[in-house]
């Protein structure tokens, strides 16, 4: 089976906000290959972070794709406005969701809206056995890896297992990874599955970004090569 190429998506929660421009055509240098932007309503999560008018300004100055991940309770009315804000992914949270009815629903107000790649999140604790009925309406699957709208939290390893049973299943769209990546992590996921890798403070804080993002697309790529061997 042919897989997805791995992708790095830095995550602008990570940036400077006050150099939002700046720091979006900084890392897409350093060779990001999607920008990951987290957003927060204060009710799914209790933080507050970019609304459309925010993701414009990233949109105005970005070449590479917008991943936006939708951290709120009422995805379904937030869609046109954050694709026609520029987000090229966007994904919505199973847990406010409805179960599979109201997934397959998201999914074609997403679609209907411009989306090009419709994704759902799943938090730690939910498993991924539920997303059995609608992964063929999914172009990415998000393993969250931390519980959201948290930060310094650390990486939770024995959501890998979800990320095999998606792989196992014959899943063949995105399977993307946020919280808790690093050099550490990184390989781990990618020999798991996964091959969208969100990181934030690895790679904002790291003293050369490019080298970093270099560095963890190589061991990634290695990583799921070892695993293709086997």
């Amino acid at each position: 089976m042919i897989r997805p190429e791995v992708l790095i998506a830095p995550s602008l929660l990570s940036c400077d906000f006050g150099r939002i421009t700046e720091e979006v055509r900084a890392i897409e240098r350093a060779g990001a290959d999607w920008l990951h932007v987290d957003v927060m309503d204060g009710h799914f999560v209790p933080n507050l972070t970019f609304g459309p008018p925010i993701v414009e300004v990233m949109h105005a100055a970005a070449t590479k794709p917008l991943d936006v991940h939708l951290m709120v309770t009422n995805p379904i009315e937030y869609a046109a406005r954050y694709a026609a804000a520029g987000a090229h992914a966007l994904t919505f949270h199973w847990e406010v969701i409805g179960g599979a009815a109201g997934a397959r629903t998201a999914a074609r107000v997403f679609r209907d809206a411009g989306v090009k790649v419709v994704g759902v999140a799943l938090e730690p604790n939910t498993p991924v056995e539920q997303l059995g009925p609608v992964l063929d309406e999914l172009d990415l699957v998000l393993i969250m890896s931390v519980f959201p709208g948290f930060g310094g939290q650390r990486f939770m390893p024995e959501v890998l297992r979800k990320v095999e049973w998606l792989v196992q299943s014959g899943y063949r769209g995105h399977i993307e990874m946020d919280g808790g990546l690093n050099a550490e992590t990184i390989p781990r996921c990618a020999a798991s599955g996964a091959n969208v890798l969100v990181a934030g403070s690895a790679i904002f804080g790291a003293s050369d970004r490019a080298g970093t993002i270099t560095s963890f697309r190589q061991s990634a790529t290695a990583a799921r090569e070892r695993r293709e061997e086997r």
